[in-house]
């Protein structure tokens, strides 16, 4: 773990006697690329409001490089917010809109002047530096707002949704930009997002938030793989989850009756089964292979083919189990057209027992 440059410590926000974020506890370390996220109304944008200290704490201290900051007011405090909205000023120009802060701590013309261009031109948008803003595109304005905020050379940036308004591929290309950045100026940033991809392409560390909590904490592959419960599970999407109950143990394998059948799940290093417990585990669909004919495999689902879903090269298969649930398996474009599916009634799901993930809850 990197130095701690911010630390959250049992920071709680009520509004009236609404719980916003419960006393949650985490540090982000200096040069840290960290995403928050979580559904509507779980307490990320609130979080990070108060680390701008638009929002005072209701419970628990934040400090940053040491210091505490809860009563530290925001123009105090060198935590810059790239928003959603962007919120440029449209009656200046570009080159303007990124002198302003350096203004307001009064640079002389000349040097900020200097030092906007300077900015500008790491983005990539010089050209457009005595352009009114309204006459930009989505991506260069975008361009304009970091530019701002990194002007003054902070030690860490916020970001609450910034690139939630832009086109799909214009999404893509902010998120090099922000990651090359990022890098190149080891500066912490702190990212605000609703989107899985942006967060995991891009963070060192995501934090995934539910009901103002920390539901987990970890690299983007760890929440993927090995989900703490069964709400990350969900929410990060394309996992198949399981429920039953322990029928036996057999070494480093557990055999789960489900309504689907008895599937094998490797046992958790940390928790004792035993038979009759109750049990869940999740198989990511990637993880999953199908075939038209009954597999020699550890765990297989009988299931009949519903859709499709084509991205790119990959292709997820929507199919339903002879109980009526859902499976989920994600293949390769050229692996699809390998396995003839069509005029089957009939498909078979499989997975290795160790491909399993056993849930804490």
């Amino acid at each position: 773990m990197r130095q701690a440059l911010v630390t959250f410590d049992k920071v709680g926000k009520l509004f009236n006697d609404f719980v916003a974020v419960k006393p949650i506890s985490f540090e982000i370390g200096q040069g840290e690329f960290l995403a928050i996220m979580g559904p509507s109304g779980c307490g990320k944008t609130t979080t990070l409001r108060m680390l701008a200290g638009l929002e005072a704490p209701t419970s628990g201290e934040i400090r940053f490089d040491g210091r505490v900051m809860n009563n530290v007011k925001p123009h105090e405090r060198d935590t810059p917010l790239v928003w959603q909205s962007l919120a440029l000023f449209p009656f200046l120009n570009a080159r303007e809109n990124v002198e302003f802060g350096l203004k307001m701590r009064g640079v002389k013309p000349a040097q900020r002047r200097a030092k906007a261009l300077e900015w500008l031109d790491r983005l990539g948008i010089a050209q457009f530096a005595e352009r009114n803003v309204a006459k930009l595109s989505g991506g260069q304005r975008q361009r304009v707002a970091l530019a701002r905020s990194l002007v003054t050379e902070p030690k860490i940036l916020l970001l609450d949704e910034p690139l939630s308004a832009l086109d799909a591929h214009l999404v893509i290309r902010m998120q090099s930009v922000l990651t090359k950045l990022q890098k190149e100026l080891g500066i912490t940033f702190v990212y605000v997002t609703h989107s899985q991809s942006e967060a995991f392409a891009m963070a060192d560390r995501v934090i995934i938030m539910a009901q103002g909590d920390i539901a987990q904490i970890g690299a983007a592959k760890e929440i993927y793989r090995a989900p703490s419960n069964k709400f990350v599970a969900e929410f990060v999407g394309r996992n198949n989850i399981f429920e039953g109950k322990v029928r036996d143990v057999s070494g480093a394998t557990a055999s789960i009756d489900t309504p689907l059948g008895r599937f094998g799940v490797p046992v958790p290093e940390l928790r004792a089964l035993k038979s009759g417990d109750p049990l869940s585990f999740v198989i990511a669909a990637d993880l999953v292979q199908i075939s038209a004919t009954r597999p020699n495999a550890d765990n297989v689902v009988e299931c009949q083919l519903i859709s499709e879903q084509f991205v790119g090269s990959t292709v997820t298969l929507f199919l339903e189990t002879t109980d009526g649930s859902e499976l989920k398996v994600q293949i390769g474009q050229r692996e699809l057209e390998s396995v003839d599916l069509k005029g089957h009634s009939r498909l078979f799901a499989s997975w290795p027992t160790g491909r399993a993930h056993v849930l804490n809850s």
